[in-house]
């Protein structure tokens, strides 16, 4: 067994993550090109190019979507422009919005700019209007009007004296706008499909113009007249005018004339000879590139395309954004490949770690590529080969070779240089008749390869002594095997490179012995599993096989009888992955349910386990020291995680237990009526909605604005700030809106204007209150609407025998229904009155608000229409109850029907109770009043 002194593992903390951070949309590179800018669905994303960590990121309080973002000129300034029609600006280094204002747009942001002096803001709606905004004195100076549809690109002149703005809508005209005069001069017209982007000459007086119609345009500003259209022959996202004083002469640029370089739809670079319209340069594709991708170049919606195209000056570099979310950094004049970032991966299949130290990880995704990172900087290679979807990988001892297989039927062996760290393809084979679903390494050196596929065959794949980097080698299968009769999920080679196991959908897994001569030949089976078997992994020290599940367990099974040692159960749902750690004493699983579990094999107990991701965990593997695994899931997510100390652990752990004491704590205070402790501790956690409980529990008792007011007043500056702050967030909430009001009407009451500002960020905060207050005043407004329509309903209803009903020109009672008169009906059966008060009525058209689930205008009208609804079929019962005890209902008179708007979406249900209710019989006792 294992050694004794060997210290088990008992927990892990999060090393290093790699996640989504670029989901499609706007990308901007800062000035000083030291940051990319890029929309992650709320959040924008703040990506350090030198490091490739994510270093800031801002997210609207409401978590609507941001639709565009612009930075300035300067790299001070970060404005968003979300779904809610909300814009803010941000101090992005600091992650704090210093100021934000409703948009004059009546639909949301589609573009946006700044100008070369960082004054004035530039914004397209979807409306069709463009509106100009000056940032410094905060108020917006221009309302563009004229453009058809959305208008999806807005950029300035880079000559600020010459005040003009350029932009282009539906109708594929670019629009040239003069801001003295708020006039449009001129359209210029050439493309047929949407302009993509604009580049402008160094001297300000050519543009290129390009567009999804495989034209570019290149225009005379000063004669307003377009001096050249060259056809591209792909759909042009991006088009750069090269500086002419640099040396591009690797790039076929071979004289002074103006040259353009564009990126489009076949996701490569060529360079353009702007007179001649002659392409001079055309990028090489990656040489891997089978001729199935080949055939995809030539498409429009090839997943390879390029959305965007960067010329970054300072560094003389391009920047180009595929259309699978990847960044790539080109260094000038050669386009040499210098940096690679992965926005997202879309599903993580398997993950190894790979190089010197296990320095880097290679990752199989949803994709046909393979992704090579290198933890420290996350730049990341691409690496084509394989034609479809990569299902699996291994890495042999020493980390510098690893093999994948694929969906294609093929296997193929990649080595990594030790020095450069660029990886390339060395051999592969193809052989199989179905997808490739496993594959093995040899554990003592790089001499073979055993695979696994759905054609329920088992494959061992020698490899050449001597791997050449120059020539694809072609592997041809020494020996494949029948093995099982259902898909082979998972194939492992032993540590002394003679037995293969392998495990199948047929709820079987096998032991084979891996002969001299080449041959394989069956040993034993392992039977005992309720379902298929997803992994097989042998000891490292024992002969000993585990074996994960299906049915939820992991099983330990012996080599000698083949009989069940242990099983561990804890996963709710497939075990994934089992892989040894701690010289074999320990074991690591990962499931279908988001888990991975630490298990000591001696005592049959889970010591630890780790919520480590939001769905499935394919990815599970420990580096060759045994001090770090990384795990990689269906969630797009990959976590590198380290084994934590003993004392780490407990500092770890005293943390958890004094934020669990500090929130008894709370709740104790809460119980005890102590709301000013409570709600200062509640201050300290930094934890709105821990704040938020306090303050509803202040206002669910008696004296309620009283008690409120008194505990706000008491608290301290620092707390009242952060109070403020929170209120903020609760006034996003349409649910927590009279919480977040009632709080403000206390500070706003009983402290001067003056003092207010003087907190951090109050004004900023004030201006964030404003736009979410007035939507709830607009819902208000419409339910007190609304309940006029009640009120005027009741004041039309009349029992049969009592004063003669209203004529059709009477006007509608529009006193409050809470100073409307009591009325008295009596039942026929028992003859004894029942007073039904009015008040309940109003309190009933009321509840809506305080049930409204969230802040959006859309959802608030659809919770509205539910009460409507909810109230109309509660008056029907009522009818109906009286119908059961005897009473006769006749036709409704028609004149409960007018003076009833019909273009007021919220009275919708109101109109169908005056439409269901019916007046009384007049042979039944009457009102009285």
């Amino acid at each position: 067994m294992a050694n004794t002194n060997l210290r088990f593992k008992t927990n892990y903390a999060v090393s290093s993550k790699i996640e989504p951070f670029y989901k499609g949309g706007k990308v901007q590179i800062s000035n000083d090109e030291q940051y990319i800018f890029c929309t992650c669905g709320s959040r924008v994303n703040i990506l350090e190019i030198s490091t490739g960590k994510i270093v800031h990121c801002v997210e609207h309080d409401d978590q609507e979507d941001i639709t565009s973002f612009a930075v300035s000129s300067d790299d001070e300034l970060l404005v968003t422009a979300s779904r809610a029609l909300l814009l803010k600006q941000w101090d992005w280094r600091r992650a704090s919005c210093t100021r934000s204002w409703r948009a004059i747009h009546t639909v949301p942001v589609a573009s946006m700019t700044f100008d070369s002096s960082s004054t004035l803001l530039a914004t397209g709606g979807c409306d069709g209007t463009i509106k100009l905004w000056d940032v410094v004195k905060q108020y917006c100076t221009h309302n563009l009007k004229g453009s058809s549809g959305v208008v999806h690109l807005v950029q300035f002149h880079p000559d600020i004296s010459r005040l003009q703005l350029f932009s282009s809508s539906l109708d594929c005209g670019i629009r040239m706008w003069d801001l003295r005069s708020s006039q449009c001069v001129c359209v210029l017209q050439s493309h047929y499909s949407s302009v993509t982007s604009l580049s402008f000459s160094a001297d300000g007086g050519t543009m290129v113009s390009s567009g999804r119609d495989k034209i570019c345009t290149v225009w005379d500003l000063n004669t307003r007249q377009a001096k050249r259209t060259v056809p591209i022959y792909e759909a042009v996202e991006g088009v750069v005018l090269l500086p002419k004083d640099a040396d591009l002469s690797q790039l076929g640029v071979k004289s002074k004339d103006s040259h353009f370089i564009t990126a489009g739809s076949k996701g490569i670079l060529r360079v353009w000879h702007a007179s001649t319209a002659r392409c001079v340069y055309t990028q090489k594709a990656p040489s891997t590139l089978s001729s199935a991708t080949g055939e995809a170049e030539d498409q429009d919606d090839n997943p390879f395309g390029l959305t965007h195209l960067f010329y970054l000056p300072a560094s003389h570099r391009v920047a180009t954004v595929t259309a699978e979310h990847n960044i790539l950094l080109y260094q000038l004049p050669g386009l040499t490949t210098q940096q690679q970032f992965v926005g997202y991966s879309d599903e993580v299949l398997d993950v190894k770690f790979l190089g010197k130290n296990d320095s880097h990880i290679v990752v199989a995704t949803n994709s046909s590529q393979l992704k090579v990172f290198e933890l420290l900087t996350n730049s990341c290679q691409i690496l084509f080969g394989h034609t479809d979807t990569v299902l699996t990988l291994d890495v042999f001892k020493k980390g510098f070779l690893f093999a994948s297989c694929a969906k294609d039927r093929s296997v193929r062996v990649w080595q990594m240089d030790s020095d450069s760290g660029q990886v390339c393809c060395v051999a592969q084979g193809t052989s199989h008749t179905n997808a490739v679903g496993s594959i093995s390494c040899s554990r003592m050196k790089a001499s073979f390869v055993a695979t696994g596929s759905q054609d329920c065959t088992v494959k061992v794949w020698d490899l050449p002594p001597d791997l050449s980097s120059e020539d694809i080698c072609q592997l041809t299968p020494r020996t494949t095997e029948k093995a099982h009769d259902k898909d082979v999920n998972s194939v492992a080679v032993s540590p002394n490179d003679k037995l293969l196991a392998s495990g199948s959908q047929d709820r079987t897994a096998r032991l084979w012995s891996l002969a001299v001569d080449g041959n394989i030949s069956l040993l034993g089976v392992f039977r005992g599993h309720r379902r298929g078997i997803w992994s097989v992994c042998f000891s490292p020290v024992d002969q000993v096989l585990a074996t994960s599940s299906a049915d939820g367990t992991t099983k330990l099974w012996s080599l000698q009888d083949f009989s069940c040692l242990k099983t561990f159960e804890g996963h709710d749902a497939s075990v994934l992955k089992c892989i040894f750690v701690s010289r074999g004493t320990q074991l690591l699983t990962s499931g279908s349910d988001g888990l991975v579990k630490l298990w000591t094999i001696k005592t049959n107990e889970c010591v630890k386990t780790l919520d480590a991701h939001q769905d499935k965990v394919w990815g599970l593997h420990a580096s060759r020291k045994d001090d770090k695994m990384v795990t990689a899931s269906a969630d797009s997510n990959i976590t590198v995680w380290a084994d934590v100390t003993e004392a780490e652990l407990a500092e770890e752990q005293a943390k958890q237990e004094d934020q669990i004491l500090k929130q008894q704590e709370l709740s104790n205070l809460l119980h005890e009526k102590k709301y000013l402790k409570a709600l200062g501790l509640a201050i300290s956690l930094d934890q709105p909605h821990t704040a938020l409980t306090v303050i509803k529990a202040i206002r669910s008792g008696e004296d309620r604005c009283e008690l409120l007011e008194k505990t706000l007043l008491k608290l301290r500056v620092d707390q009242k700030e952060s109070l403020l702050r929170f209120c903020v967030v609760w006034n996003t909430n349409a649910r927590n809106c009279l919480d977040a009001q009632a709080v403000l009407q206390v500070l706003l009451t009983h402290m001067p204007p003056e003092e207010l500002l003087q907190y951090q960020g109050a004004r900023t905060h004030l201006e964030g209150l404003i736009p979410y207050t007035e939507r709830h005043m607009q819902r208000i407004g419409r339910l007190l609407q609304a309940s006029m329509f009640l009120n005027y309903m009741w004041q039309k209803m009349r029992v049969a025998g009592g004063p003669t009903s209203m004529s059709n020109d009477e006007e509608m009672d529009t006193t409050p229904l809470g100073q409307s008169q009591t009325v008295f009906y009596v039942d026929k059966d028992k003859g004894s009155g029942s007073a039904r008060d009015e008040q309940n009525q109003e309190e009933d058209s009321d509840s809506g608000a305080d049930e409204d689930p969230n802040s959006h205008m859309d959802d608030e009208d659809d919770e509205e229409e539910v009460s409507s609804a909810r109230k109309a079929s509660t008056n029907t019962q009522g009818v109906e109850k009286k119908k059961r005890n005897g009473l006769q209902l006749p036709e409704s008179d028609d004149s409960s029907e007018e003076g009833i708007p019909e273009d007021n979406a919220t009275t919708s249900g109101t109109v169908e109770v005056i439409k269901k209710l019916r007046v009384f019989p007049s042979t039944h006792p009457q009102i009285v009043s």
